[in-house]
């Protein structure tokens, strides 16, 4: 369910960024206001546009994953949680033999020349 959500995320994600950049600006229209324009059928700001509507339909898809993965990820597990769960006279402590201390610690060793 995780994996699902994340994909159709990240697929969301991108069509809202082309959707997004293939729409034009709102300063195109600039032109037809001074030479009349067939929009005002419509109000003056027109019809809605398909990619109007598309990106309105995948933000909402993009924003709905959104919190759909923050409330799993708030609600999994992780593991590192889990561990500091565990009180520490039940954590094993790391294993270190006792002549390590007393063992000088020497120069990698050269090869001799001839």
């Amino acid at each position: 369910m995780h994996t699902l959500v994340t994909i159709l995320h990240v697929l969301a994600c991108f069509v809202l960024i082309l959707v997004v950049l293939l729409q034009a600006g709102k300063g195109a229209n600039m032109g037809a206001a001074f030479g009349g324009s067939s929009q005002t059928v419509f109000g003056s700001s027109g019809a809605g546009t398909f990619l109007g509507k598309l990106t309105a339909t995948v933000a909402i898809i993009f924003m709905l994953t959104s919190l759909i993965l923050t409330y799993t990820a708030s609600h999994r597990g992780s593991s590192l949680v889990e561990r500091s769960k565990i009180p520490i006279s039940q954590q094993a402590p790391p294993a270190a033999s006792p002549d390590a201390a007393k063992q000088p610690i020497l120069p990698p060793a050269t090869p001799e020349k001839k």
